[in-house]
């Protein structure tokens, strides 16, 4: 987001939240750049030692940023989703251009600042400092943390609410203390302190608002030109999403309208705490063929990273999909609550290895089980004698499911396969030569009964309906059940390559066209 205009800072006495006004359990008197230097086997504590020294930042304060950010982890210059980078999370992206910025300020490269993590967390300091300046803080305040609330708030490049949980996250930190292990084994730690921070300048208006639609949620709103109001198909899925980025910055993104994503809720690593920010009743952009009938959820953290996913997280993510299938009478099962990388039509692999289902669906009361279902693929490649896998066992399914007998569905294409889909070949008048191509595979997927079916419709009819347009136009149509606006131009572009009525509705005659395999 754009910066607030340059004010006169007032000291009128600190505004502490409940959440900030944390008893220190250790307290330190001495100032962090005054620590003794860590011996060279620590590199991340030198850099963050040597940028507050050089930038007088308070090294603590650089360090709770850095790990509010990151977990401490650069992602070897790998871009967050906001494309920001390294430990400090500099940002380029058309609101916020700290990247740039910190290269200005330290005469570093861009590529260094991305890569190098010193280089990295001299850049970080570098702009929290020009923050400072721009604020107007002397050298005196400079030395006391509370007066940097203003500057950790610009820093991340958000407005009102956002910024405000951005900087409340970063004194949480500070007030409770924390000992990081970033990923190549180094300890980090920020001692716990009494904080009191400085919040004259920053606009929190609503930060306390409660979600419309899960009390116990915070509500900060996406742009409106990050997701689409109303919806056109019932909701019945919850997908489990990573941020690639952190909480308060996530929630930032989805309010900048240059970002075209959104998700209906927000869950922080740390504590747990939610925030809404798309109504259960409109569609966020999160999941491409899924946005229509679902509930999408983002989790604080990176997916190569297991030290985001804290029971906190889980319990709190699990209790709202809990109260989410309650309300919309979702399965508590794993065709129903699914990651990002599950949904049909999909390139994300979140939420990753680390994230651990079995627990997740055992928090919810649900059943753990497998994704998806055994027929729904992005694409149907061609089966014939001698191939082997999933696809095959999913014609097996099907022909044994029509009466053909396939035999074991075991995922091996044998003899008996071949027979069974020349019978069925026949039966439907197509060439029978043995092999599923995509007329087998569209009258295979469609085969059952034949209702009519339009927009704003859903059930396991639609999904037949969706696999088999998958198979027919040879372009993925998200089978979630649910007939939505991407499933009626669907219908419509099949309709109108085959000669058919073009009314984006599943009559007898388009019924017909694919259970015929055309």
């Amino acid at each position: 987001m754009p910066r607030s205009p340059v004010v006169a800072r007032t000291r009128t006495g600190a505004s502490v939240l409940a959440a900030l006004t944390v008893t220190a359990l250790v307290a330190t008197g001495q100032p962090a750049t005054a620590a003794p230097a860590p011996p060279a086997a620590e590199p991340l504590n030198r850099a963050f030692d040597q940028a507050a020294r050089e930038y007088g930042v308070p090294r603590d304060l650089l360090a709770a940023v850095g790990y509010g950010e990151s977990r401490l982890d650069g992602h070897a210059g790998k871009p967050s989703q906001a494309n920001g980078y390294g430990v400090m999370h500099l940002a380029s992206n058309p609101d916020n251009r700290s990247l740039e910025k910190a290269a200005a300020l330290t005469g570093e490269p861009a590529d260094r600042l991305r890569r190098d993590t010193a280089a990295n967390i001299l850049g970080g300091a570098a702009v929290l400092r020009d923050h400072a300046d721009r604020l107007g803080l002397d050298r005196t305040e400079r030395r006391d943390v509370n007066a940097w609330y203003p500057a950790v708030a610009r820093y991340s490049e958000a407005e009102g609410p956002a910024a405000a949980l951005y900087a409340d996250t970063v004194f949480t930190f500070l007030a409770q203390g924390l000992t990081a292990t970033a990923p190549g084994g180094e300890e980090v730690r920020v001692p716990s302190r009494p904080v009191a921070p400085d919040k004259d300048e920053v606009s929190a208006a609503g930060i306390y608002a409660q979600s419309p639609d899960y009390p116990s949620a915070l509500w900060v709103p996406a742009s409106s030109q990050n997701y689409a109001t109303g919806r056109t198909a019932t909701i019945n899925k919850v997908v489990v999403h990573v941020t690639q980025g952190s909480y308060a910055g996530s929630i930032s993104w989805f309010q900048n309208p240059a970002s075209q994503v959104s998700a209906h809720y927000v869950i922080r690593s740390s504590d747990g705490e939610i925030t809404q920010t798309v109504r259960d009743s409109n569609t966020a952009w999160h999941a491409r063929s899924a946005n229509s009938s679902s509930i999408g959820l983002e989790h604080e953290g990176w997916v190569d990273n297991p030290a985001w996913f804290t029971d906190a997280m889980y319990r709190s993510s699990a209790a709202l999909t809990s109260h989410l299938a309650a309300r919309y009478s979702i399965p508590k099962n794993r065709t129903h609550i699914v990651g990002h990388s599950e949904v049909p039509g999909n390139d994300h692999t979140d939420p990753g290895v680390h994230w651990d289902w079995n627990y997740y669906m055992q928090l919810v009361g649900g059943s753990p089980g497998t994704p998806g279902d055994s027929l729904t693929f992005p694409s149907y490649a061609v089966q014939q004698s001698g191939a082997s896998g999933p696809q095959v066992k999913a014609v097996q399914q099907l022909l044994n499911a029509q009466g053909y007998a396939a035999g074991s569905a075991d995922g091996l294409f044998g003899p008996a396969t071949k027979s069974a889909t020349q019978a069925f070949q026949r039966a439907r008048s197509l060439t029978a030569d043995g092999a599923v191509g995509p007329k087998t595979w569209t009258a295979l997927l469609s085969a059952g009964t034949t209702p009519a079916l339009a927009r704003g419709g859903s059930g396991d009819a639609v999904k037949r309906l969706q696999r088999s347009l998958t198979a027919a136009l040879g372009t993925t149509v998200g089978a979630d059940g649910s007939f939505g606006a991407t499933t009626e131009t669907a219908v419509r572009t099949y309709q109108s390559s085959r000669g058919l009525s073009v009314d984006g509705k599943v009559g007898p005659a388009t019924w017909g066209a694919l259970q015929a395999g055309r």
